[in-house]
């Protein structure tokens, strides 16, 4: 019986009776294995000639004789001989300490569950039958999959066993029982597959994370690609299906450079005739909406290719300067409010450009912050007079919280509302059944607050302090960004890139601030603006634009140095 060899290394019998180790075993281990790694992605990308000839001149083997002969008759479907060859691999394995002996009743399990399906598959009943009542059952190991299996027997025909089954059929799915085998064997025995590529991805994806500047979408963290058969004679191999490219070089480290970033000046807009208060991307990042001390909401069309602006239209009849923006999770609606002795609330249709509603509870009301549900059919609002309504899209008050006096509002994917309150906290509330709890005390008051996609991070712009950066989940200070300049103005901040790793904000000191996630100093402090910047917004699909809106009257797209004009 062959013993598995610590990194798949197999010994030649010559070799070792004249005393002298072929090339691959005078390697040390990590050399060993990149060799292996090697001979798995030259097989996977069909240069099985190159991959035979590294194996033979290095005296390696890419996984252990056993393990190899599986993975031939798994793919072959010869289910006779896989299973003897499973037996081996049990052998091998009974006694290793990293391997659970249920893994060991599984891995037998899924063999002969596909020999099984495969046998309905062909029509061959009786043989079905077989397996199932005297090899599956048995084993005794998932006694409700047996009886799922089982009804399969009443299938009509093949098409209706792979639906009720959910199985794509025979040869399609041989690589994932291969798969579901290796997710349990020891990589000397048997590597999983496409190792060297999500090896690699894994390796792109920290360099991105850690890139000063790179604010588009990492690689993914692993690719995997079927499985191979290998053995010391013959290689078959499956077909790759087409996987994501690492989009950028491997052969250096990765650095973004500083002209790819948003803080380029690339546009500027001076359509308001006031104080502009507040911008935001509608959730398709291809519209903006634009409030101002003017009264009006201003709605401009994005050219991603030209990564140009466009006026398409003024929303008007706003009896208060607009002062926050919220669109709906499904870009239908945008809701405008404006400052602290603002009554009403308007509702915009952005799929006809007309008022949907204009919503007042109370004269005395003061609706200054806003925040829509995921469904998009329900929003919460308030102030700081101490409103705080819980409404449906036609403006009816399903429930309100007595005496809450709120400056900012976001909602939660569980339905639960974050409010940030005049006593500098931020607090969880449940319309549902009313409950409450407090999640963070400030010293100072929070101005502006803001939600990652994530639902994790909390960004808040607080009275003398700046930008912090909150984990709510363990309700713990993550960073305070240094830098801005943030008195008692209301000052809002926001998350970038495609991946959120950036924040953005205004300030008093008439700058652009942008920091990474992991770090306190800003990476870019950019100018333009002549007076205090009120709000910035980072387009959520365009990763290399955003936004800012300021006291100057003008809003400043940013953007790449190559579109600049």
């Amino acid at each position: 019986m062959h013993q598995p060899c610590t990194n798949g290394a197999h010994l030649n019998g010559d070799a070792a009776r004249n005393g002298d180790l072929s090339p691959g075993l005078r390697m040390g281990q990590t050399d060993q294995e990149i060799v292996r790694l090697i001979g798995q992605h030259l097989l996977s990308v069909g240069l099985e000639r190159s991959a035979s000839l590294l194996m033979e001149e290095s005296g390696l083997h890419l996984e252990h004789p056993a393990a190899a002969t599986f993975r031939q008759h798994v793919l072959a479907g010869d289910w006779v001989k896989a299973d003897h060859d499973l037996g081996v691999l049990h052998d091998l394995l009974r006694d290793s300490p990293h391997v659970d002996t249920h893994n060991l009743s599984e891995m037998k399990f899924v063999v002969l569950e596909q020999k099984y399906l495969e046998h309905l598959e062909a029509g061959r009943v009786l043989d079905a039958l077989h397996v199932l009542r005297n090899e599956l059952t048995p084993l005794q190991h998932d006694t409700p999959r047996v009886h799922r299996l089982s009804a399969l027997m009443m299938c009509a025909d093949a098409a209706e066993l792979r639906a009720r089954a959910h199985w794509p059929g025979g040869p399609p799915s041989r690589a994932a029982v291969l798969a579901r085998v290796q997710a349990v064997l020891p990589p000397a025995l048997m590597m999983a597959p496409g190792r060297l590529r999500a090896l690699l991805a894994q390796a792109a994806a920290q360099q991105a994370a850690r890139c000063r500047f790179h604010a588009a979408p990492r690689p993914p963290l692993a690719a995997a690609v079927p499985a191979t058969a290998a053995t010391t004679t013959t290689t078959v191999a499956v077909p790759v299906p087409p996987v994501d490219p690492i989009p950028f070089s491997l052969l250096a480290d990765h650095h973004c450079s500083a002209d790819q970033f948003p803080i380029h000046s690339l546009q500027v807009l001076n359509e308001h005739c006031d104080e502009v208060w507040y911008c935001k991307w509608s959730p398709d990042g291809s519209k903006l909406a634009s409030g101002s001390k003017d009264n009006t909401v201003m709605i401009w069309d994005f050219d991603p290719i030209a990564k140009r602006l466009s006026f398409r239209k003024s929303l008007e009849g706003h009896s208060y300067g607009v002062s926050y923006l919220s669109w709906s999770p499904d870009g239908r609606y945008l809701i405008a409010a404006g400052p602290e002795d603002c009554p009403d609330l308007w509702i915009w249709n952005m799929e006809t450009e007309q008022l949907h509603l204009k919503m007042t509870h109370s004269q005395e009301d003061s609706l200054t912050a806003v925040a829509w549900h995921a469904s998009s059919d329900k929003f919460v609002c308030g102030g700081a007079r101490g409103q705080f309504y819980h409404c449906s899209l036609d403006g009816t008050l399903l429930n309100n919280w007595d005496g809450v006096r709120v400056n900012a509002l976001a909602c939660r994917g569980d339905g639960k509302v974050l409010a940030a309150d005049t006593h500098h906290r931020v607090r969880a509330y449940d319309f549902a059944d009313l409950t409450d709890r407090n999640l963070i005390q400030e010293e100072h008051a929070v101005m502006a607050m803001t939600l990652n996609a994530a639902d994790s991070l909390l960004l808040l712009n607080v009275a003398n302090q700046g930008v912090h950066l909150w984990d709510i989940r363990a309700r713990a200070l993550v960073r305070r960004f240094r830098g801005l300049s943030q008195g008692h103005f209301t000052i809002h901040a926001c998350f970038g890139g495609a991946h959120q790793d950036f924040i953005a904000s205004g300030s008093e000191d008439n700058k652009v601030y942008i920091w990474h996630v992991g770090g306190e100093e800003p990476i870019a402090v950019v100018s333009g603006h002549t007076r205090c910047v009120n709000a910035v917004a980072w387009n959520p699909r365009h990763h290399d634009v955003l936004v800012s809106a300021s006291d100057d009257y003008s809003l400043r797209l940013w953007g790449p140095r190559a579109h600049q004009h």
